[in-house]
C-alpha cells in the first residue's frame, strides 16, 4: 500500500512537471512576435499532383460515353481523351490549341515525407554495413595477433578521434572523387564507418564480459576457436550488448542528419528547404524534430520488445 502511494504521488509530479513544461512553451510561443502558420506545412507532407490534359488542336468539343472529342476546325484527326478524372470543358465548346480539356490527380509525398523515406534508407544501410564492421573489428580488438589487434586500435582510434562531419568531407571530396562514389555512398559509407569504431568497443566490451571458463570448455569439447565464438560467445556476448548497441543506432539515426551538408536530400535538408520557401522555421523544425523523434522511439521500441523476448528465451 505505501508503494502504491508512493509511486501515485511521483507519477503525479511527472505529469505536474510535464505540464508545467508544456504550458511554459506555449507561454513563450505567445510572447514571441511571430504568426504561426501551421497550415501551410501540410502540403509538404502530402499534396495533390495534378497533370492538365491540354488539346494539340483547335476545335469543337463533344463529349459522348465519357469521353473527350475535339473535332478540328480544318479536316484531319479528331483528338480524343478517354481517361481523366475531372473535365474542363463542355460539350459544344470552342477550344484552341493548348487549351485544358481536363486534368488528372495524384497524391504524392512531399518533401517531408521523401526526406524522412532518404534518412530510413540511409541509417539502414548506415546500420547493416556498421554492424558488420562493428563485430568484426571488435572480435579483433581481442585477438592474440598483434598486428590484427593493432590495426583494429588504430581504426577505432583514429575514427572516434575525429568529428563526424570532418569525416564525411574526406569521403565526399577525397575518398569519393578517387572512387568515384556518388553522394549516398559516400554519406553512407562516413556513417558506417563512424559508427562500426564505436559498435566495435561495444562488441569487445560484450564478449570480454563473458567468463574465460566457457572458452575453455568450449575448446575441451572440441570446438575450435571460430566454432566457440560462433556458437558459445557471440550470442552471450550480443545479447549483452544489445541496449548500448540500440544507443548507438539510435545515435547514428540523429547523426545521418549531417549528410546533407552533401547535398543529400535527407530530413533535415528537406526541413531547410522548405523554411526558405515558407519563412515558416519554427513550424518547420519542431516537424523535422517530431519525426526525427518517432525514429528514434520507434527504434526503441522495437529493440525493448526484442529485449524481453530475449530475456524470456533464456
Amino acid at each position: 500500500m505505501q508503494d502504491k502511494k508512493y509511486n501515485l504521488f511521483w507519477n503525479f509530479i511527472f505529469v505536474l512537471i510535464i505540464v508545467s513544461i508544456c504550458f511554459g512553451v506555449y507561454y513563450a510561443s505567445k510572447r514571441v512576435d511571430y504568426i504561426w502558420r501551421w497550415e501551410r506545412l501540410w502540403q509538404y507532407f502530402v499534396y495533390e499532383d495534378v497533370t492538365n490534359i491540354r488539346t494539340p488542336v483547335a476545335g469543337n468539343v463533344e463529349i459522348t460515353d465519357n469521353k473527350i472529342k475535339v473535332i478540328p476546325m480544318q479536316s484531319g484527326e479528331p483528338y480524343i481523351v478517354k481517361k481523366f478524372e475531372t473535365k474542363k470543358v463542355s460539350d459544344g465548346d470552342l477550344v484552341f490549341e493548348g487549351d485544358i480539356l481536363a486534368s488528372n490527380s495524384r497524391t504524392r509525398a512531399g518533401p517531408l515525407l521523401t526526406g524522412l523515406y532518404m534518412t530510413i534508407k540511409i541509417s539502414i544501410v548506415a546500420i547493416f554495413f556498421a554492424i558488420i564492421i562493428g563485430v568484426l573489428t571488435g572480435i579483433a580488438r581481442i585477438s592474440s595477433n598483434p598486428a590484427i589487434k593493432k590495426l583494429a586500435v588504430t581504426y577505432i582510434e583514429l575514427i572516434r578521434g575525429t568529428p563526424l562531419l570532418v569525416q564525411i568531407f574526406i569521403f565526399y571530396f577525397f575518398i569519393g572523387t578517387v572512387l568515384q562514389l556518388n553522394r549516398f555512398t559516400a554519406g553512407t559509407a562516413a556513417l558506417a564507418v563512424f559508427t562500426g569504431a564505436y559498435i566495435a568497443e561495444i562488441v569487445r566490451a560484450g564478449i570480454q564480459s563473458i567468463p574465460k571458463g566457457q572458452m575453455e570448455a568450449s575448446r575441451s569439447l572440441g570446438m575450435n576457436y571460430f566454432q566457440a565464438m560462433r556458437h558459445i560467445i557471440m550470442p552471450q556476448a550480443l545479447k549483452r550488448t544489445l541496449p548500448p548497441m540500440a544507443g548507438q543506432f539510435i545515435s547514428l539515426i540523429k547523426d545521418s542528419s549531417l549528410v546533407s551538408v552533401i547535398s543529400i536530400t535527407d530530413l533535415t535538408k528537406s526541413g531547410r528547404e522548405i523554411v526558405t520557401s515558407t519563412f515558416s522555421p519554427f513550424e518547420v523544425w519542431f516537424s523535422v524534430a517530431l519525426l526525427y523523434l518517432v525514429l528514434t522511439s520507434s527504434l526503441s521500441f522495437f529493440v525493448q520488445i526484442l529485449e524481453r523476448r530475449l530475456s524470456e528465451s533464456d
